[in-house]
């Protein structure tokens, strides 16, 4: 007789809609007419995601006391379940945003476009919740691959298909590496489960194993990948700036999110005894990441490109906070996930905007005039940027100091000058930006022509910039909810 392990369906209830609707979307390219595919795919898409968004805070509120499931394979708890409520809610707005911007001619294409974006987010919902390296490994494999194809959706451009190509080779490196560490791990300890392995490894002796910290080596470098921190980051600007810039909207925020709260989860549960090692590897990363980032950023001149450097040093100030590795870091790492992620996700659907109307990639040149065409996506836009700089306009000012704070209580002083340092370079090409948008004398940049005469009516881009806006600056005074929501999925985690 076969024995099969209880499956608590209702704690993987979020990856079932998510999936479940993305098969609804797919069909929807063979059955429903050409031309009322797009409301259907959208729709559907919409409509998962808010499902996603009910099953992730009911669980959310029935998980205070959270616990594995599915015979280990699955964390049923409140940092898994808000980091799902976030997934979901990027999901959301990417389908409100990519109804009105996934190119026209893609129409026979579209349903598959939303199937993909479902399942994106399916596999980072689970990835965020998973209990052992062979979970992690497959959940990994199944939003990346997914993402691989949303980069070259639009074949015909050719820097969307470099951008997927990009990807794919770059990607797989990362995935390889995460592969062979995990592999590593498991031949130290024989076991694969995150908990088992802290247990196998505290009962053995075997912290300081030179297979087990190779292994663990390998599985940072796998997460850097992701997280497109430095000096894993060279696929991020040429990545960002080819895909679709829906696509790049959603990959931007999204997956800093589900790279981040796994990474955490992992090494607090499986690797408490190696702390020593992987704190100082991540402060290293993030000054790295901070350097690089900020630098690179300075001398940028397209908007999008410039974006993606300043994405790879947020990843810096999230690895202050995961550094740490204390219960207050993971507090600021998961307020700054909520914040970033929203205005991340607002800007690059701003540029968006942008690229419609011009027809041609967003620079500092042909900004011009584009905070007084557009008036609430330019205020939108310098809101968000104000928040990117830390200045206390949004939660991005209640971010920074979070996690410098958790950098300062670890005793990491050195890291806090690192980051203020780094908060001040930025402010340079993040002013530049409002500056193009509002302040450029004519004579030294002229209003760029609008392509087919006045803006596009864009209302669900402009709902969806408004919702990333509103959690960008209702963050700052919410700030009591926000930290309270984080205080309670990191009281899931061991400490």
């Amino acid at each position: 007789m076969i024995h099969t392990p209880h499956v608590d369906w209702f704690a993987i209830s979020t990856i079932l809609v998510l999936l479940g609707a993305s098969f609804v979307a797919l069909l929807g390219a063979v059955l429903v007419p050409a031309r009322a595919r797009r409301a259907f795919a959208a729709s559907v898409s919409a409509l998962g995601f808010v499902g996603g968004l009910v099953t992730s805070i009911w669980l959310y509120v029935d998980s205070a006391n959270g616990h594995l499931v599915i015979s280990g394979a699955f964390y049923r708890d409140r940092w898994t379940m808000l980091s799902q409520i976030i997934l979901c809610g990027i999901g959301f707005a990417t389908s409100l945003v990519a109804v009105e911007h996934v190119a026209r001619p893609r129409d026979e294409h579209i349903s598959e476009f939303f199937a993909l974006l479902l399942a994106s987010t399916a596999g980072m919902t689970f990835f965020v919740g998973s209990g052992n390296l062979m979970v992690m490994f497959l959940a990994l494999e199944w939003f990346s691959i997914a993402l691989y194809v949303m980069c070259a959706i639009d074949y015909d451009v050719e820097g969307s298909l470099e951008a997927g190509l990009k990807y794919l080779i770059i990607g797989s490196f990362g995935s390889a590496a995460l592969l062979f560490g995990s592999a590593l791990v498991y031949g130290a300890t024989g076991r694969i489960g995150f908990a088992d392995i802290a247990h196998v490894v505290g009962s053995r002796g075997l912290a300081g194993d030179a297979l087990l910290v190779l292994g663990l080596a390998m599985i940072i470098a796998g997460l850097g990948f992701k997280s497109s921190a430095a000096p894993f980051h060279m696929w991020t600007p040429d990545v960002y700036e080819g895909a679709p810039t829906t696509v790049t909207a959603f990959m931007s925020a999204a997956t800093k999110v589900a790279a981040f709260a796994l990474a955490f989860r992992l090494l607090r549960t499986a690797f408490p005894q190696e702390e020593h090692l992987w704190s100082w590897a991540f402060a290293g990363i993030a000054v790295a990441s901070l350097a690089i980032g900020n630098l690179a950023a300075l001398v940028q001149r397209n908007v999008k490109r410039m974006l993606a450097y300043s994405s790879i040093s947020h990843a810096g100030f999230l690895l202050i906070g995961l550094s740490a590795g204390s219960a207050l870091g993971g507090r600021a790492l998961m307020y700054y996930l909520i914040v970033y992620a929203a205005m991340a996700f607002g800007s690059f659907a701003v540029l968006a905007a942008r690229e419609r109307e011009l027809g041609e990639a967003v620079t500092l040149d042909n900004l011009a005039g584009f905070g007084w065409e557009r008036p609430f996506l330019g205020v939108a836009m310098w809101f968000f940027l104000f928040g990117f700089a830390g200045l206390p306009l949004g939660g991005g000012f209640v971010a920074k100091f979070y996690v410098l704070a958790a950098a300062y209580r670890h005793g990491w002083a050195w890291l806090v000058i690192v980051g203020v340092i780094a908060t001040l370079v930025s402010l340079y090409y993040y002013l530049a930006v409002v500056r193009a948008m509002y302040m450029r004398p004519s004579a030294e940049l002229h209003v760029a022509p609008v392509r087919g005469g006045s803006p596009p009516r864009e209302p669900l881009l402009h709902v969806a910039v408004g919702l990333a806006l509103a959690v960008s600056v209702g963050s700052l005074f919410a700030v009591g909810p926000v930290i309270d929501l984080a205080k309670h999925a990191v009281n899931a985690l061991p400490f």
